[in-house]
């Protein structure tokens, strides 16, 4: 199966006063392309830290991180910012949608970063609210939606640029039970449909859903498992 993420040794430093903290210490892993992984641990175990490093929002002190060829340790910030626009999706916790702007508008940001012709980028958003079942409310903004219906438009967007991969920060964090649900439903499908998905999470219901867990301590990997997968 292809690498679409390799990690080495990964270690990276905070100093707080005279002390150095540790927050990722000699981590490494390995994710196919089309995996579905959970990252997991309690408060200070890392798994934010390595999350940001993923996501290029961070630089690890030592070690080396290759996505989808690019080594994103050796990339400047203008190299950074483009390799997340065309390589990577986020989803957050809190949603992060323009509150002036309507869902289409918003799924649309990406790809007017990215330089998509305004015609395809609007039938392009259009088909990607659709397939998140928010096709008759378009037109609506975030205070008009409820908090599943805004992740959904955060799904959307975050696959307007068709990433090689879509990470999600407690994405289901900031929802009730069965809104939650709905949302991990939609991302079995797309995991199903071939994007290859990793997750922070401290629920570890959520974890469940995904193909593989990876837990965190201290910031190290304690266990990295597949998951037993049944229906929700």
């Amino acid at each position: 199966m292809e690498t679409l993420i390799q990690a080495h040794d990964l270690t990276k430093l905070y100093r707080m006063g005279d002390e150095t903290v540790h927050a990722l210490d000699g981590v490494s892993f390995v994710i196919p392309r089309g995996d579905y992984c959970a990252i997991v641990g309690p408060s200070g175990s890392g798994k934010s830290t390595l999350m940001n490093i993923i996501g290029g929002l961070d630089k690890p002190s030592g070690g080396s991180i290759v996505i989808d060829g690019a080594d994103i340790g050796a990339l400047d910030d203008t190299g950074l910012a483009t390799f997340r626009n065309r390589t990577i999706g986020f989803v957050f916790q809190s949603f992060n949608l323009l509150a002036r702007q309507t869902a289409l508008e918003n799924v649309e940001l990406p790809m007017i970063y990215a330089g998509v012709d305004p015609k395809e980028r609007v039938a392009r958003a259009a088909e990607l609210l659709d397939r998140v079942g928010l096709g008759k409310r378009m037109d609506h903004r975030p205070n008009q939606l409820s908090g599943g219906q805004q992740q959904r438009v955060a799904i959307a967007r975050a696959l307007a640029g068709r990433p090689a991969l879509l990470l999600g920060d407690e994405p289901t964090g900031a929802l009730d039970t069965q809104t939650g649900k709905d949302i991990m439903a939609l991302f079995d499908e797309l995991n199903h449909e071939g994007v290859t998905i990793v997750l922070v999470t401290h629920d570890h219901d959520v974890a469940a859903r995904a193909k593989r867990t990876i837990e965190m301590r201290d910031g190290k990997i304690v266990s990295d498992k597949q998951n037993v997968r049944t229906a929700a």
